[in-house]
């Protein structure tokens, strides 16, 4: 093994270190339930857990996010890697306002869904032409993300537009 391999192997062990380190940018989701895929003997089973999160910069939207989970001893005790897919659907649950100008396309929720190196990311993004605000779910990982994907839009209505930053 080259010295140059070896350094970037450390470079990453360390970001990702680091990385488990900070918090995510959002708090958990609330769970609304979960249902049961396969049995396990010892832990809890695997399974699909349906969680809700509220858009922190956009009062009246709320995002519901389905995603495998892994059970069994691993499972239960948070050392198993859940799988890189997860589906999503977010809806307008109230008024929406918009207290302050939104980014064009900006991560809003985060969460670890591996001990080290997965996260599940939304990133919200604004189309301004059709005035919605298009969600999408993604999973990261430190070294190879996974190009499974979700989207689901929002549409706002005309006489409310989208304040975008300048």
């Amino acid at each position: 093994m080259t010295a140059r391999k070896t350094a970037c192997g450390s470079a990453l062990l360390a970001l990702a270190l680091m990385g488990a380190a900070v918090p995510a940018q959002a708090a958990a989701g609330e769970k609304i339930g979960t249902v049961d895929t396969a049995f396990q003997w010892i832990g809890r089973d695997h399974d699909i857990l349906v969680e809700a999160y509220d858009d922190p910069a956009v009062p009246g939207v709320t995002c519901y996010v389905s995603r495998a989970r892994t059970g069994g001893i691993k499972g239960t005790l948070g050392l198993a890697e859940d799988r890189a897919e997860a589906s999503i659907a977010c809806r307008q649950v109230g008024p929406i306002s918009f207290p302050e100008p939104l980014k064009k396309q900006e991560e809003v929720f985060s969460e670890r869904m591996s001990i080290l190196f997965k996260r599940l990311r939304i990133v919200r993004m604004v189309d301004p032409a059709r005035n919605t605000l298009v969600y999408l779910t993604y999973s990261e990982k430190l070294i190879d993300g996974s190009p499974q994907n979700s989207v689901t839009a929002v549409p706002v209505d005309r006489s409310t537009p989208i304040p975008l930053r300048k």
